[in-house]
């Protein structure tokens, strides 16, 4: 996961929420997101809730 650049992960989380891919790959990204201390900007709904429904 290091391979990829914060900008470049942020962007991948997003597309993947978006797309309602897998939640496990989902929470992969966004563990990866969490322990780098970055940022999601918000897409019209928080990133946690797209893992809740």
């Amino acid at each position: 996961m290091h391979k990829l650049s914060d900008a470049h992960l942020i962007d991948v989380y997003l597309q993947a929420v978006e797309m309602k891919l897998e939640r496990a790959f989902i929470s992969m990204l966004y563990s990866e997101i969490q322990k780098r201390k970055l940022v999601v900007p918000s897409r019209g709904s928080a990133p946690e809730s797209s893992l809740t429904g």
